[in-house]
């Protein structure tokens, strides 16, 4: 069962400010928004006692079709880590920590993909959420969806905390 009167943990960023427009970093390049696909920055605290671990992911709430776009996840973060360098969510996750494992965003990679809505379709929101888990590994591996990804956090969400980045084109 969710824990909805879960704690809230203070995400921070410094890529962006929350509910300010993602810079060019953080836009698409893959997708010719003029980024360059590097995830942001980012740091969190306030995680509750029995945090085991961290999962990160990345949304698009506004994003046509089937319900938004996942633009990153990653999972099994180590209790210690409270932070992640910018370009952490490189394919190949090299400045991610031991263990530490990326799903296949929706644009079909295991990595972090850039801010790119259709053009003319008006402000995205970019929804990074950071989830403190009372396990170490949640026992799933890259081949699961980061929409599948929701219903396995659920049952073991301690805290969350957001941040929220906009675009448009």
């Amino acid at each position: 069962m969710p824990r909805h009167d879960s704690p809230t943990l203070h995400v921070t960023s410094e890529s962006f400010r929350d509910g300010q427009t993602l810079p060019p970093a953080q836009r698409s390049g893959k997708m010719r928004a003029g980024g360059q696909d590097e995830s942001p920055q980012l740091s969190w605290s306030g995680a509750p006692a029995g945090t085991k671990g961290y999962a990160v992911t990345l949304f698009d709430p506004d994003a046509p079709g089937r319900g938004g776009f996942w633009h990153w996840a990653v999972l099994d973060l180590p209790a210690a880590v409270t932070s992640l360098p910018a370009g952490a969510g490189a394919e190949g996750g090299r400045l991610l920590p031991a263990g530490a494992l990326q799903l296949n965003n929706d644009g079909g990679f295991h990595g972090y993909l850039g801010a790119a809505p259709p053009p003319g379709h008006g402000p995205h929101r970019y929804v990074i959420t950071v989830y403190a888990l009372d396990v170490e590994h949640l026992g799933l591996d890259a081949g699961v969806s980061p929409g599948k990804l929701e219903s396995k956090l659920a049952p073991h969400v301690l805290g969350r905390g957001t941040l929220t980045g906009i675009f448009e084109r």
